[in-house]
């Protein structure tokens, strides 16, 4: 499928469906679509994320992952609050990457169309750019500090992975790259290669835990995540805001998108959403099928333990997770003068 005809059904989803939400204020796109053509191909691995903005909060649960005329589209709302001002559009890294062009597909007010033009008019400044790089470290530091050893295992690896996660997301953001979610380390090697700076990638690797993973180590994680996943997909009735992330539907993203990534070569570039999908999974099982939920917990400490996290058979991991936090801390002085370097060198930047 095109990204043009994606969009195009997208649209007609939010005109048929969301139109009509109580203070419903338009709809744009965002995600690893943004800045593509129509044109270009929307890989069956891939999905169109579809923001649609209200005044409020909706209270409703968030529509997720749903085929729509053949489309794969993640339809999530959002605050107009959230938005606000082009300033605080032009702070936020995980928001401006989706205004910095045109990619609303409904607008009734305008509101949205006079958003965009002042977030694409400064999108390249260097001073936003800094101040979203600022942003992205913050979120770092957040998340890290967020690691309570009294929750469940699971909670702690998603805010740690999520936490060292966004070392890759420093020098997309630099570069005026998408911060993509799912593939960002395969982006931040390509940007960190262009910018000269590949001999700092396995850095980041290296803080994951899998700069030496060989392909068949991932594939065997993959291979258990599959049957992790399939569980979960069966039980699920608890909502999450990632629930439609484990569904039939979203199988071909979560797993077969993980395989086209080691099937490429690319399989250290798996290994993030692989433990990710590993740990929400454990999130839903742990309350809606505890049965489940211990049964397949031997797979995930074995993955964690290939990441240097306790031991298959479950001890250390809570001090071990505490001291990869204090490695990733200690490298973010560093990673700033990386990002600040790419920022520099870049010839899109304004200075």
């Amino acid at each position: 499928m095109r990204v043009g005809d994606a969009r195009a059904a997208a649209r007609d989803w939010v005109t048929r469906h969301a139109g009509g939400v109580a203070g419903f204020v338009g709809a744009y796109v965002s995600g690893s679509t943004v800045g593509l053509p129509d044109s270009a191909e929307l890989a069956p691995t891939s999905d169109l994320d579809v923001i649609v903005v209200t005044e409020a909060p909706t209270g409703a649960t968030k529509p997720g992952r749903r085929v729509y005329r053949r489309a794969l589209l993640e339809i999530s709302y959002q605050d107009w609050t959230e938005l606000g001002s082009a300033e605080r559009v032009l702070g936020s890294y995980r928001l401006a990457g989706s205004f910095r062009v045109d990619t609303i597909i409904a607008d009734p007010s305008g509101r949205l169309a006079r958003l965009q033009l002042e977030v694409a008019a400064g999108f390249a400044e260097r001073h936003w750019t800094q101040r979203r790089c600022a942003d992205a470290r913050r979120t770092i530091e957040q998340r890290l500090a967020a690691i309570d050893p009294a929750e469940p295992l699971h909670q702690q690896v998603t805010r740690w992975l999520f936490g060292t996660g966004g070392t890759a997301h420093l020098p997309l953001v630099a570069a005026l790259r998408n911060p993509t979610v799912r593939r960002r380390y395969l982006a931040a090697r390509d940007v960190l290669t262009g910018y000269g700076h590949g001999d700092r990638y396995p850095e980041l690797l290296q803080l994951l835990g899998c700069a030496h993973w060989p392909a068949d180590q991932t594939g065997y994680h993959l291979a258990e995540l599959g049957r992790t996943f399939d569980a979960t997909a069966a039980v699920s009735t608890t909502p999450f805001f990632f629930s439609s992330d484990l569904t039939a539907v979203a199988r071909p993203i979560a797993i077969d998108g993980s395989r086209e990534l080691i099937e490429q070569g690319n399989h250290r570039e798996a290994v993030f959403w692989i433990v990710a999908t590993f740990a929400r999974c454990h999130s839903v099982l742990a309350v809606d099928a505890p049965d489940l939920h211990r049964e397949h917990m031997p797979a995930f400490r074995a993955v964690l333990a290939d990441l240097g996290i306790g031991a298959p058979g479950g001890l250390g991991a809570p001090g071990d997770l505490g001291r990869r936090a204090e490695a990733v801390r200690g490298v973010l002085p560093e990673l700033d003068r990386l990002a600040e370097q790419i920022l520099v060198a870049n010839p899109d930047a304004l200075h």
